[in-house]
C-alpha cells in the first residue's frame, strides 16, 4: 500500500470531512469542537464539488461549509502555513457568512448562529492551548452578549503528547496530525467515525487519480505560501513605494482580499482597487 495522503492538505480534508457521503464524520468532528448541550444530529454540507480545475486554481479556498440540525452555519478552513492576519481573516469570512444570510427585506431575526473554525498546522495564538474558542462577552462581568458568533482556532502542533484521547477533539486532532500513528490505529478500533475517516483516507490514497490531484494541490499550496512570504518580505526590504505597489500586485494575484492587502502594504483601499483593475485589464 502506498503511503497515506496528508489529511491536512485542504483537498484531502474536504474529501473526508466535507463529503455528503460521510456526514457522521463531520457531525462527530463538530460535536467534538463545539461540545453543544444539544448534540448535532444532522448536517447539510454545501459546496461539495471538487472538480480538477477548481483544485488547480491557486485562488480557491477549499473550505467546508455546512448547516447543522441546531440551525448553525459553520465554515471550516485548514491552513498549513501562516498566511498572516489569521484573526482578521477569520473575522472577515465570519462577517461574509453572516451577511450572506440576509436577503433584501429579510428580518434580522432570521439570522442564524454563525461559526468559523480555523485548523492551523502552526502555532499562532499566544497561549499553550491547542484549542481556543471565542465568543462576544462583556469585559467586566464576562456576561455573554449573544451566542450568534463563535470563532475557533485549533493549532495542531500545540497538542500535547499526554493529551486525553478520550476527548473526541484530541482524537480527531491526532488523526489530522498523523493518521498512521499507533495512537490513531488504537482509536479507529474503538471509534466508528475515526475508522470511517481512516478508511476514506486509505481509499483516496490508493486512487491514482486522486493522488495526482493531491500532488497538484500540494504544490500549488506550497507555491502560494512561498510567493506570499516573498511578497511580504520584498515589501519590508524595499521600503519604497514601487516595492509596495509590486507587493500589493503579488498579493492580489494570489487572490488575497483587499482588506488583507491594505493591512500588509498600508495602501489605501482606492489605490488597491485601481491596481486590481489594472491587473484585470492586463489579463484580458
Amino acid at each position: 500500500m502506498k503511503g497515506l495522503l496528508d489529511p491536512k492538505i485542504d483537498f484531502v480534508f474536504k474529501n473526508i470531512f466535507g463529503s455528503s457521503k460521510h456526514p457522521k464524520i463531520l457531525i462527530s468532528f463538530l460535536n467534538a469542537i463545539l461540545k453543544p448541550k444539544n448534540l448535532i444530529t444532522d448536517v447539510e454540507i454545501q459546496n461539495t464539488d471538487l472538480e480538477k480545475h477548481f483544485v488547480e486554481d491557486k485562488f480557491s479556498r477549499l473550505d467546508v461549509k455546512a448547516t447543522t440540525s441546531n440551525n448553525e452555519i459553520i465554515n471550516i478552513e485548514i491552513q498549513l502555513k501562516n498566511e498572516y492576519n489569521m484573526i482578521k481573516r477569520s473575522l472577515y469570512y465570519w462577517s461574509k457568512l453572516y451577511e450572506e444570510q440576509l436577503g433584501e427585506g429579510d428580518n434580522y431575526s432570521t439570522l442564524s448562529r454563525t461559526i468559523c473554525i480555523n485548523i492551523l498546522n502552526f502555532k499562532y495564538l499566544k497561549n499553550d492551548r491547542f484549542h481556543n474558542g471565542y465568543l462576544l462577552k462583556e469585559k467586566e462581568t464576562n456576561e455573554e452578549l449573544t451566542d450568534i458568533m463563535e470563532i475557533h482556532f485549533i493549532e495542531i502542533p500545540k497538542l500535547k503528547k499526554d493529551s486525553d484521547e478520550k476527548d473526541m477533539l484530541v482524537a480527531w486532532t491526532e488523526f489530522l496530525k498523523n493518521p498512521e500513528s499507533e495512537k490513531v490505529r488504537k482509536l479507529e478500533m474503538s471509534i466508528e467515525e475515526i475508522k470511517e475517516a481512516k478508511d476514506e483516507l486509505v481509499k483516496l490514497s490508493n486512487n491514482d487519480e486522486q493522488r495526482m490531484i493531491y500532488e497538484i494541490r500540494s504544490k500549488i499550496l506550497k507555491d502560494k505560501v512561498s510567493a506570499l512570504s516573498k511578497a511580504k518580505n520584498d515589501g519590508i526590504k524595499q521600503g519604497l513605494q514601487q516595492g509596495i505597489i509590486e507587493t500589493a500586485k503579488n498579493l492580489l494575484k494570489l487572490g488575497m482580499e483587499i482588506s488583507f492587502v491594505k493591512e500588509v502594504t498600508k495602501l489605501s483601499e482606492k489605490e488597491i482597487i485601481n491596481l486590481r483593475e489594472i491587473l484585470e485589464k492586463e489579463n484580458n
